[in-house]
């Protein structure tokens, strides 16, 4: 294998700005009436040499910074309905869905960084998400043995209860296949 790169961080003249300025910068990039030279040009007049090409790269990176955080924030939203609508739904299949978007979209959308990725570590990433799902997946079918079990185990003792009245023996078949069939539900 190759040299691999350091990972550095992305840094740029309009970051070393005093904190003012670069907040007149930040509010400039939101009105889309200034162009990247006015910009440029302002902060020639301001005694800092910084390219339109150079506003242009910090804006488009506070942008995608933007961007995520706005969908990010969007996700909680919807996944904090979900837990409100739904209080006893299990919340591991959401969380393994959000990773796994979360990959697909670095995948989709890494240009550099995905080149930095080592491989190995975006296949250990999705293996761990698939033996999370596995590992849910044998839970469940565990807790329907546990279940088919109990309930087949119930069945006798409270017919042997309710044996004198056939219409009470009815209903109560009908009320534990009814719990059986809630508590192997996927909600």
């Amino acid at each position: 294998m190759g040299k691999q790169r350091s990972r550095n961080r992305i840094t740029s003249k309009i970051d070393e700005l005093p904190e003012d300025l670069k907040l007149q910068v930040d509010v400039m990039l939101a009105d889309t009436a200034n162009t990247y030279e006015y910009i440029s040009q302002f902060l020639k007049k301001s005694g800092y040499d910084i390219s339109k090409s150079s506003v242009g790269r910090y804006a488009n990176r506070t942008n995608t910074a933007a961007q995520r955080l706005i969908e990010a924030q969007a996700q909680t939203e919807r996944l904090i309905q979900v837990v409100k609508e739904n209080p006893n739904a299990d919340y591991t299949e959401a969380a393994i869905m959000l990773t796994m978007n979360g990959l697909v979209n670095k995948v989709a959308t890494a240009e550099e960084e995905f080149d930095e990725m080592p491989l190995d570590k975006a296949g250990r990433l999705i293996a761990s998400l698939s033996r999370t799902k596995t590992y849910k997946d044998k839970v469940r079918q565990d807790m329907k043995k546990k279940a088919d079990l109990a309930f087949e185990e119930m069945e006798p003792e409270i017919m042997k209860i309710i044996r004198n009245d056939p219409e009470a023996a009815a209903q109560m078949k009908s009320i534990l296949a009814k719990a059986k069939e809630r508590m192997l539900q996927d909600d």
